[in-house]
């Protein structure tokens, strides 16, 4: 009998267990309430580069004057960017939905609850109740925007993540309260849209837990835009009128505009699985997994968000792959688990913000002893020639043996050139690996190698 493998949750950790496990021969089934592919993903993620991207074309067209270009401005047309947005989903779900039924994965509508380590009952959209039979169960429902007991959330002036991917009208001032990766990328899209923005931090520096140098460069760039800084102020209420909003604060500021966005975290979706009646732990709502995404509870696995991990996407596909490797066998001896220490990720705001493994600011409070070398892109020709020299690229090594162990890059394409380093990290190479690798002339990737001679 084939192994019976049954995912509820179908974002990028659910479809890429489905698939993986399919192609090792398993007989899968996916269960999904919502969207193949993923709310978090298809309705957070991929809405807010399509709108970051749109703000980056109207920003190099402002830009274009130092190009030779006759300045030309661009107006924003919010329905053509919703439709654009729509169609971008649309394209990606029945991608993702063609991949699993070309796998033969049996996907049902609706939602799924654990009974036990090897049955699930999975209510359809028709609202048909049936109980499956499984060798191995995978939890990957996600996460969604947190929401506290002070801000009146209506989807019309005070919004969170979901609400705004586009909104429903285009804010004349938006405050956005939380000044994480999230906070920061509305902050720019926003800003670049020609909307007034003012940004509520808690801390006293945007991208808290990232290197301060990084975060430096991004506030320069945001005063540059016209975005109102509150530092050192974390929001405690916030009031509604008709066509306004005032967001207090516990210093006693207020700020005030036509719209508040809310990006102050997430909660796992793990309510109504079934999970402690099944016996499975939970750390404040996240399943508890060890190095394998197993439960505490024997064939039952999670996944994404819900697993309390890093909430990346590429994780998250990376963790799918892995459960249904170990699930079916494929692991039984010595092998690779994840290192989330060395998950590259990025921020796209304008300019690009990107790391891999250790920071600097973290060596440095260990006292461990690392070599820290940066390299400015106004030093780059190919930066020069794109009129853009904004940021750098910084590498940390070990000053004994060489080995590339983090990084940081702030600027063009930095989401896209973070992928070298990343490989370096994972890999254990060192820097004269880099150094001594031949890259394209005229490339912004030579800063790469700079940074490593």
């Amino acid at each position: 009998m084939a192994h019976r493998f049954v995912v509820i949750g179908g974002g990028p950790a659910g479809n890429t267990a489905a698939t993986t496990a399919a192609r090792l021969g398993a007989e899968v089934t996916l269960v999904e309430r919502d969207i193949v592919g993923g709310a978090a993903h298809l309705l957070d993620c991929i809405p807010s580069k399509a709108m970051i991207a749109t703000g980056g074309a109207m920003n190099d067209m402002r830009r274009a004057s130092g190009m030779g270009l006759v300045h030309v401005e661009a107006q924003l047309d919010f329905e053509a960017l919703r439709t654009r947005i729509a169609g971008i989903e649309n394209r990606l779900e029945g991608s993702v939905t063609g991949m699993l039924r070309s796998q033969g994965v049996n996907l049902v509508q609706g939602s799924g609850r654990v009974i036990d380590p090897h049955h699930v009952e999975i209510t359809g959209a028709d609202g048909v109740t049936q109980v499956v039979e499984a060798d191995t169960i995978v939890l990957s429902t996600g996460s969604r925007p947190r929401i506290p007991e002070w801000a009146p959330v209506d989807g019309a002036r005070v919004l969170t993540t979901r609400d705004a991917y586009p909104p429903p009208e285009l804010p004349s001032h938006l405050i956005v309260v939380g000044s994480g990766v999230t906070g920061v990328e509305f902050v720019h899209m926003f800003s670049a849209f020609g909307s007034d923005v003012t940004l509520i931090v808690s801390r006293q520096q945007v991208l808290p837990q990232k290197d301060p140098e990084v975060a430096a460069v991004l506030e320069d760039d945001f005063l540059g835009r016209g975005v109102k800084l509150f530092k050192g102020a974390r929001a405690e209420g916030i009031d509604v009128t008709d066509d306004s909003v005032s967001v207090r604060c516990d210093d006693g500021r207020v700020a005030r505009g036509s719209h508040v966005l809310l990006c102050i975290g997430s909660i796992p979706n793990s309510e109504h699985l079934g999970l402690t009646d099944a016996g499975v732990e939970l750390d404040h709502g996240y399943v508890v997994v060890d190095h394998n995404c197993k439960s505490t509870v024997p064939n039952i696995y999670a996944a994404g968000d819900l697993s309390g991990k890093l909430p990346l996407s590429s994780v998250a596909s990376m963790q799918g792959r892995k459960i249904a490797e170990h699930a079916l066998g494929l692991h039984a001896g010595p092998h690779r688990h994840i290192d989330y220490e060395k998950a590259a990720s990025a921020i796209f705001t304008d300019p690009e913000i990107a790391d891999v493994g250790l920071a600097e600011a973290d060596a440095f409070a260990d006292g461990r002893k690392v070599r820290v070398t940066k390299v400015p892109f106004s030093a780059s020709a190919k930066a020069l020639i794109n009129d853009d020299p904004r940021g750098f690229v910084k590498i940390i090594s070990d000053p004994a043996t060489g080995v590339v162990l983090g990084g940081s890059i702030v600027g063009q394409h930095a989401a896209e050139l973070i992928s070298v380093i990343a490989v370096a990290v994972t890999a254990g190479l060192k820097v004269g690996d880099l150094a001594e690798s031949l890259f394209v002339h005229p490339a912004l990737a030579e800063a790469l190698s700079d940074a490593a001679d």
